[in-house]
């Protein structure tokens, strides 16, 4: 019984783990991290044969079948969890606000953010537009600073490729390899 217990949990583990990998490369694919990828492809392929050898010796137990599939599902979220937990490189937030978007633009400037004001025509005339690209680590920090300035201003993430130059950077050039 016991053996048959942990077969299960194996199959599942092993799931979730080689699932998590393949999130995790996927994601560092489109953020340019090839070799990054690279590596945790070997893992996740690796890990991929070995569990499919182990469910495919039990394919007439329909627990072992479900179990693979449970450990899929889970996998995908486990990885996008760790993807953001670990929030490799960077992204672009552009916020629009009508209280004191210049008085903003400094605060986030002496939080050590770099901000960069351009004129934006809305629906309701000219508006200063904060554009802000920024480690992804740092989002929250960013999100939470705007939302106690005003909770009603616009704000667009978008996902940011790569940089070269700029302040608040620290002077580093970064792009994809």
């Amino acid at each position: 019984m016991w053996e048959l217990l942990l077969g299960y949990f194996f199959i599942f583990a092993a799931r979730v783990a080689d699932v998590s990998c393949a999130t995790l490369r996927m994601l560092l694919l489109v953020r340019g991290k090839r070799f990054l990828a690279a590596g945790i492809g070997f893992l996740e392929a690796t890990l991929f044969v070995i569990i499919l050898s182990f469910v495919v010796e039990r394919i007439t137990d329909p627990v072992s079948v479900v179990v693979y599939g449970l450990g899929f599902a889970t996998g995908n979220i486990v990885g996008s969890l760790l993807e953001e937990r670990l929030a490799i490189g960077y992204t672009t937030v552009q916020v629009i606000t009508l209280a004191k978007p210049l008085e903003l633009a400094e605060t986030l400037r002496e939080a050590d953010f770099g901000v960069t004001i351009v004129e934006g025509q809305g629906r309701e005339g000219m508006h200063p537009m904060l554009h802000i690209i920024l480690r992804r680590r740092r989002l929250n920090e960013l999100m939470t600073i705007i939302d106690k300035w005003d909770d009603k201003a616009f704000i667009t993430v978008l996902e940011t490729r790569a940089t070269l130059g700029g302040v608040g950077m620290a002077g580093i050039r970064h792009k994809a390899k």
